[in-house]
């Protein structure tokens, strides 16, 4: 699909990391361009880049229909994320609401291309060395968002085989990015009050996605007609182990890089021992290790993009020192380093 002045493009979850550059891409293209966003939500900077702004969200069935109108290509990012909580409240947003969202859209007869952003965390929570699209996901995901986000991917690729849904799934590692609010400042508060610990040696790999990286991808696969159900693993291709990472983020916050270290067994028995714990007490945190915590921070997760390479002609431009100073110096301008 090639834009042109008549395509509407939707962006769900358009305010979060990845919506937000999905956005700022497609008014550097001049692509019309439509979001959905909660009514308390700060579009500012959305509207300044020409966003038509639809009222609304992915538990709201009436905002999703409206969002739909007239809209010839859709990039998914919204979801519920997190990694504790009941699956039930997470199968709300990121199941129940797809599906309102994609019947929707279905509907209209309109729909050219939609992109599904899913997450390399629906394979097997394991050591990971070179995996590629050839093994299948997971089904028991080890917590309501890695479990909905198997069965998104299910449901978006059951409406491709049975409604003809003209839709590409990607699969990014752990997205980092300016703009990020969530994941990297609790990393960096950790890091600074030097309460954060490796996991293990630290030498396991991280799957590192810079977000220009995965916007490139996205836009790739709109673009390639053959891409309609495909499914694709997006990462910086260059990755760095977890020390690496740790180290790059404090050396360019300023802070002192962390060494200390907490055995992957020691950690695996108190995940166990807590997840139990914390659940018997019906605790709405999650404890401070948990088996998601265990799988960011202790396995090795490498995860093969020569698909993504080979048919969507992905480059990953921008290299993981370059994107992180990008990233921190995002974080300096926000006063929040």
């Amino acid at each position: 699909m090639k834009f042109t002045d008549d395509d509407l493009l939707l962006v769900t979850g358009a305010t979060g990391l990845v919506g937000s550059h999905v956005v700022e891409r497609a008014h550097q293209l001049g692509v019309r361009t439509r979001v959905l966003a909660r009514s308390s939500s700060d579009t500012s900077l959305l509207e300044q880049w020409g966003a038509e702004i639809t009222s609304g969200d992915m538990s709201d069935a009436d905002s999703l229909r409206a969002a739909v109108k007239d809209v010839t290509a859709i990039v998914h990012c919204a979801a519920k994320v997190g990694d504790w909580g009941p699956v039930d409240d997470y199968r709300a947003v990121n199941v129940e609401g797809l599906e309102t969202l994609l019947s929707s859209a279905l509907a209209t007869g309109q729909l050219k291309r939609m992109i599904h952003i899913s997450s390399l965390g629906v394979y097997e929570a394991r050591d990971h060395h070179g995996t590629d699209e050839t093994e299948s996901p997971s089904s028991g995901g080890i917590d309501g968002y890695t479990r909905t986000k198997f069965e998104a991917e299910q449901l978006v690729l059951k409406h491709v085989r049975e409604n003809r849904l003209p839709a590409t799934v990607l699969r990014p590692g752990f997205i980092y990015g300016p703009r990020d609010r969530t994941i990297l400042p609790r990393l960096l508060e950790k890091i600074k009050t030097k309460t954060f610990a490796f996991l293990g040696s630290g030498e396991q790999l991280m799957n590192n996605t810079y977000v220009g990286n995965l916007v490139d991808g996205i836009f790739l696969a709109i673009e390639n007609d053959a891409a309609v159900g495909e499914v694709f693993n997006i990462t910086d291709g260059q990755l760095v182990s977890k020390r690496e990472f740790m180290t790059k983020v404090a050396e360019l916050a300023g802070y002192e890089a962390p060494t200390r270290n907490v055995p992957l067994g020691v950690a695996k028995f108190l995940a166990k021992v807590m997840e139990g714990t914390w659940r018997w007490l019906g605790k709405a945190e999650a404890p401070l290790l948990s088996n998601a915590r265990i799988k960011f921070l202790g396995l090795n997760l490498d995860f093969c993009i020569d698909k993504a390479k080979r048919e969507l002609g992905y480059r990953p431009g921008v290299a993981f020192p370059e994107g992180m100073e990008r990233t921190i110096d995002w974080f300096r301008s926000q006063k929040m380093v």
